[in-house]
Formats: C-alpha cells, structure tokens, sequence
C-alpha cells in the first residue's frame, strides 16, 4: 500500500507542475496551450449486508482506488504523450478476511514527430506492474505466493511509428521493441517462472514487434467507452506465441462526483499460463475529473476530417 499512495502522489506532482505550466502560458490570450492534462481520480465502494436472511450470504465491503492521468504535450510537429493508470482494491468478507481485487501500476511515455497528417515517428518506453504479492487462492497469504511487486514487471523500449487523427482514436506500431521481464522476488525465481531460463534468474529479455490500440467511443450522454488492446511477438523465441491484451473501461457518470465503472481485461501470455486470463470489476462510488489545457482534437490545425 505504500508503494501504491507514492506512486500516486508522484502522478499528482507530476499534475499539479503541469497545470502550473498551463497557468502561466494562460496569461497571454488567445496563445494555445502547448500542456493538456486530463484525470480521474476515484473512489469506488460496494457494499453487502445479511440478517436472518434465509437465501444466505457474507457482509462484505470492497473498496477500489484509482488514478488515471493523460499528461500531454504539443507544439508544432512535436506530440509527447504520458499515461499514468494506478489503482488498488480490497475486499473484506465475513469468514474470509481481505482479499485484493484489483492491483495495477502501468506508466507509459511516448514521443512523436509529426511527419505527415496524423502519422509521427516515435518512440516510446512503459512499465507494468502491480503494489503487492498475489496468492493462488486470491489474496490468501496461505497459499501459494505467484507474484508481487517488481515480479513480474514489465518494461517495454522501442522505435515505430504511432497514428493519432484525434484523442479518441492512437494505434502505434514498434518493429523494434525490447521487452524486458523483471521477477526480483527470490521466491519466484525458478526455470519457467515468466519465462525465465534458470533457477535465481531476475531478468527475461525478449526482442521483437510491438503494436497498441487505444479507441475511445461516447455510447450515449454521460455513458463512454475505452478500449485498450495490444500484441507482442517475439523475433528471438517462438514468435508465434503472441503475448494479446484487450481491456475495456465502461464509465457511467452520474453527476460531476458519482460515477460508476465496468471494467474487463483479458490476457493471454504463454510465460506466465498457457490459459486465457479474465478479470472484470464493477464499483459505483466517487470520481473527480480534472480536465486543463487545449486536447488535440479541439486545435485547429488537427481537424483535417471536419469540413466547416
């Protein structure tokens, strides 16, 4: 739980020095905003309770904490892009004491230089990992620990070229990508563990293609979708192993506090289980979004597709 608040906190520095540079740059009228900062912080709770109930059931109270930032920079032909996405959950229920729901840490940095509409070549970097240890029986300490923080972790470096007509649509291809696989718990380091080649091994390094997907679609008045998705292929080691990521956001908006979200992620990653891997949430609670700054869909020069 430490490492999940500094984290946080560091994402909300991060913003706060951001909106500061959009204050200053603010002075001047009628100067565009080269910062854009968009954010969520929220607060999603749920909530059972039993008495003499004869369908039976466990009290239980579940909590979820998250911060999702989209801290952007333009000017000219140059685009760098940061996403930050933290969030950590637990659930208390009766007989069975707290078990972790949720538990993500994934930052990503991308640079681009425009070289024609919409397409810039890039580069980027990003990290994925989660604040605390994992059991085989959910959250149960009892049992068989299969991951923790720094194990396994993520970190992508690669060069490719990124399309982004608009903030709801950004696709970006690496051919070169190295992706490395951290498992810095001595517990966890065994031959085959994330695909690690010998006993006390800490790293994995693979090499090969990289390709993300972020669409984002507005359903209906206060109801959005975000849709991630993504694919690696490794040159040097069964390239046909594809390691596929698909997850899905559903935001239902209340008012500017209440919010509610659905939320589904789906994995596949022959190193870590040669099954497919399903997880999905559902939490109504407290959001509070902060949007500053010109998004690049509202510049001028980006409308290219809309004819006055």
């Amino acid at each position: 739980m430490k490492k999940f608040f500094t984290l946080l906190g560091i994402s909300l520095g991060v913003a706060a020095s951001a909106q500061e540079e959009i204050k200053k740059d603010s002075v001047v009228t009628d100067t565009v905003r080269h910062w854009s900062v968009l954010g969520k912080q929220s607060l999603m709770v749920n909530q059972a309770a039993f008495s003499n109930w004869v369908g039976g059931g466990s009290n239980n109270i579940g909590w979820l904490l998250g911060a999702d930032y989209n801290i952007r920079y333009e000017k000219g032909n140059d685009l760098w892009e940061n996403l930050i996405l933290l969030n950590y959950g637990q659930n208390d229920t009766q007989g069975l004491g707290v078990r972790k729901t949720q538990d993500v840490i994934n930052v990503s940095t991308n640079y681009g230089r425009k070289f024609s509409k919409s397409w810039y070549l890039s580069a980027g970097a990003g990290f994925l990992s989660q604040f605390t240890a994992g059991y085989e029986d959910g959250n149960n300490p009892e049992a068989k620990k299969i991951s923790n923080f720094m194990a396994p972790a993520y970190v992508n470096l690669g060069l490719g070229i990124t399309y982004r007509p608009n903030d709801n649509i950004n696709v970006t291809l690496r051919p070169t990508n190295a992706r490395f696989t951290f498992v810095l718990d001595p517990d966890l380091q065994m031959a085959g563990t994330y695909g690690l080649k010998a006993d006390g091994d800490t790293t994995l390094l693979q090499f090969g293609f990289l390709g993300t997907a972020l669409y984002k679609i507005k359903i209906m008045e206060n109801i959005n979708m975000t849709n991630t998705a993504s694919v690696f292929s490794n040159y040097l080691d069964h390239p046909e192993r594809l390691v596929l990521a698909y997850g899905m956001i559903l935001n239902l908006k209340v008012n500017k506090f209440i919010s509610s979200n659905i939320t589904l992620d789906v994995l596949y990653d022959h190193n870590q289980i040669q099954k497919t891997q399903l997880k999905q949430t559902l939490g109504v609670g407290f959001a509070y979004t902060l949007d500053n700054g010109v998004k690049h869909s509202d510049r001028k020069d980006s409308q290219w597709w809309y004819k006055k």
